[in-house]
């Protein structure tokens, strides 16, 4: 037991525990309604859409966390500026943005002599660096999206399946989509910290995407992400303790492997359900039979 709890015993890695667990909730209530909605490409697009606007904060001296939020407000308004046009998909502006975006980050980092060590934290994170501010600033975003997913959740669960009923029921879809947008800004620049701008997709996505094969409720599909996401951050800093790998990296890395566990697995849940569901079809029918019997055996 000892190899499983010595990294453990060390402060900034408590505090990377700590960090990590925080961005796994706050990964899960956004990712959730993400994967229901079926914007993981527009997550994607976002999170790497963060990189010139990281950038230019390190470079200019400013917090990075207001250049991510900066930069993905920007990505998020051209996105809905360009999926106006008629003729053009959302999917083909989505792409270009993301191009674009990641094509200025690569330029103003190249435009810095002496921001090549500061390049390998931004992309991929530096979470055993992570200091006490930073978990304010985790648990802060982390309080502010339960509080938008709890006051729109009618919205976007209508929105998720239907948005014209969303519409008919006063549901204002768009206003939904906007806050849903917003909430993901909020995951992703919060979050970057942890495992960097590149990865930071895969904490969003993976755990919510592993945990609706198993799910079938929303509060249920949030539940089994943030425990996936907890448990790939936990095992993420272990792996990366012992193979002295990059920790970021190992935390994605462990959550994208859940889901495909997750995958192979679930014919087997399958099978589980419907055992279930026959013996439960069948309990009425023993129990009207055994009603049936009883006068004849009390005479």
């Amino acid at each position: 037991m000892t190899w499983l709890l010595e990294p453990f015993a060390v402060v900034f890695v408590q505090r990377a525990l700590l960090a990590g667990l925080l961005a796994a909730v706050l990964c899960a209530v956004a990712g959730t309604w993400i994967v229901l909605r079926g914007m993981a490409f527009l997550g994607d697009a976002m999170s790497h859409g963060m990189l010139p606007g990281v950038a230019a904060a390190a470079l200019l001296g400013f917090n990075p966390l207001l250049g991510a939020a900066a930069s993905a407000a920007v990505m998020a308004a051209g996105i809905s500026a360009a999926g106006r046009s008629r003729r053009l998909s959302q999917d083909t502006a989505i792409g270009l943005l993301f191009a674009g975006m990641l094509a200025l980050g690569v330029i103003i980092i190249s435009r810095s002599g002496s921001f090549a060590v500061d390049l390998t934290g931004i992309l991929f994170g530096d979470i055993l660096a992570v200091r006490p501010r930073d978990l304010a600033v985790l648990a802060a975003a982390l309080l502010v999206t339960c509080v938008l997913a709890a006051a729109f959740h009618r919205a976007f669960t209508a929105a998720a399946f239907d948005t014209r009923k969303a519409a008919t029921l006063g549901l204002h879809p768009k206003l939904a989509h906007g806050v849903l947008m917003a909430m993901m800004i909020i995951a992703i620049s919060a979050s970057f910290q942890v495992v960097g701008t590149l990865l930071v997709f895969g904490l969003l996505i993976a755990p919510a995407a592993a945990s609706r094969l198993w799910s079938s409720t929303v509060p249920a599909m949030m539940l089994g992400a943030a425990a996936v996401g907890s448990f790939s951050v936990a095992a993420g800093l272990l792996i990366s303790w012992h193979a002295a790998t990059a920790a970021g990296a190992t935390i994605t890395a462990v959550a994208v492997l859940v889901f495909f566990l997750a995958c192979a697995l679930q014919p087997l849940l399958h099978r589980v359900r419907r055992r279930s569901r026959c013996r439960r079809s069948r309990r009425p029918a023993l129990s009207a039979d055994t009603s049936r019997l009883s006068p004849s055996t009390r005479s």
